[in-house]
């Protein structure tokens, strides 16, 4: 692989207005919602010091996030994907924003936060895929990856500076409050959630000032007809009919089935129960696999993508060492080593989030980025729960088994995909657009 060309520069794709103000106001955003993660768990504990309370509000917010992703696409490819993140934002302002309020004036009820949970869920489903799907329509197909690559790297990013900036923010405001119904002080919770409201408002007022060009439709001649029903199942189905993006999605969400739950469920158990530091090693092993996905997010932005030949075998390839990693973390009993191939892990998945949104992209009709793209997002965000769900009960019994046994699940799909030649066809294809079913197709 050789080094970008100048063209696809930093300066350059950061010189696109519209990029520019895409990146920031998304960027402001992304750091707000590492407020809201921390406060809402935080809050709830305070309000009931009941996990299972945490789980419950958690899960009503994924439940209509999952169930409404395909819908949301639809419309992306039915209205226009910065319509539809500008609603969202609208949307999240307000529910953030009245959370705030009634956190600070004491009012807030447990009844509350799950009625907030279903109803932020269900807007967070309709701006997954308009993201994913606005930026081909900023950038040139030169840029793209690198556009990917910045996008993804300041979510990594905003990881890294959200949590702690929210702890602190938190621990400050409410002198430091214990999980406790009987603390009253709530105002550096309900702070966190005002400022994750107003870095709705700042992405709401940036989308409001880009400029779209217009998309030439000259292949795809009219707007859609037929209901969303139909709109998705002429993705789902187009989807079906490509043997090659039939079989990445089936890996993608079995890999995510696999690795999404003992990630988050089985290391911090790991963390407790067989490292030494606790709560120390669970933060040094998540912060390697953080690390990792941030360097490896900036090598997909700065290299070129690889030849054809070479695409599908570092594909298949970073997916299986990432398996190996998981039977590494269940054989480990040190947290240096641990964080060493959590490290490694993350490097191959920030390298394999880019490299494969961008090949999508390129590769999707745009008349079709925001359905295709909400299969895509189904794939990875919509299954994450059930994965988490699943190992949960599974790590009870043993969490080192958990992990060696994904891991070599995770391998073992890599290795059945490795068999099927339309898999090798990966790089080939970049530019062949897949035939849309033709009894749904029309617009």
């Amino acid at each position: 692989m050789k080094i970008g060309a100048k063209k696809s520069g930093l300066t350059d794709i950061l010189g696109n207005r519209n990029f520019r103000l895409l990146w920031s106001g998304e960027g402001i955003s992304l750091l707000g919602d590492q407020f809201s993660l921390i406060a809402l768990p935080w809050l709830v504990l305070k309000l009931t010091g009941s996990a299972l309370a945490i789980g419950t509000v958690l899960a009503l917010a994924a439940i209509p996030r999952a169930l409404f992703m395909l819908v949301g696409g639809a419309l992306t490819d039915r209205l226009s994907p910065r319509s539809l993140m500008l609603c969202s934002n609208v949307s999240r302002f307000v529910l953030v924003g009245g959370l705030a309020l009634l956190t600070v004036t004491g009012s807030i009820e447990l009844w509350m936060l799950y009625a907030f949970a279903l109803l932020f869920g269900l807007a967070d489903a309709f701006f997954f895929p308009a993201q994913s799907a606005i930026i081909p329509h900023l950038l040139g197909k030169d840029r793209l990856q690198a556009g990917n690559a910045i996008i993804q790297g300041t979510a990594q990013l905003s990881v890294f500076l959200g949590p702690v900036l929210a702890g602190i923010l938190i621990a400050v405001l409410d002198g430091g409050g214990v999980a406790n119904p009987a603390v009253p002080d709530m105002w550096g919770i309900g702070v966190a959630f005002a400022l994750d409201a107003a870095s709705f408002l700042a992405s709401a007022a940036t989308l409001a000032m880009i400029k779209l060009p217009a998309v030439a439709n000259a292949d795809d001649s009219n707007v859609e007809k037929g209901g969303v029903l139909s709109s998705i199942r002429e993705v789902l189905a187009t989807v079906w009919r490509d043997r090659t993006l039939r079989y990445y999605f089936v890996l993608i969400a079995a890999v995510n089935l696999l690795m999404a739950g003992p990630i988050s469920v089985g290391i911090p158990v790991l963390a407790d129960t067989k490292f030494a530091g606790g709560a120390a090693a669970f933060g040094i092993i998540l912060s390697g696999f953080g690390g990792g996905s941030l360097i490896g997010v900036i090598v997909a932005g700065v290299m070129r993508r690889p030849a054809s030949k070479m695409f599908p075998v570092l594909m298949l390839g970073l997916t299986g060492a990432m398996g190996l990693g998981l039977v590494l973390l269940g054989v480990l009993s040190s947290t240096e080593p641990a964080a060493i191939v959590a490290f490694g892990m993350g490097l191959g998945q920030g390298y394999v989030v880019v490299q494969f949104i961008t090949w999508l992209q390129l590769r999707t009709p745009a008349r079709m980025l925001g359905r295709t793209m909400s299969v895509l997002m189904f794939a990875v965000v919509g299954l994450s729960p059930v994965s988490s769900t699943i190992a949960g009960a599974l790590i009870q019994w043993s969490a080192s088994a958990v992990m060696i046994g994904a891991g070599v699940l995770m391998v073992g799909v890599v290795s059945v995909a490795a068999l099927s030649p339309s898999v090798w066809r990966l790089g080939d294809q970049e530019n062949e657009a897949p035939a849309a079913a033709p009894a749904l197709a029309g617009r």
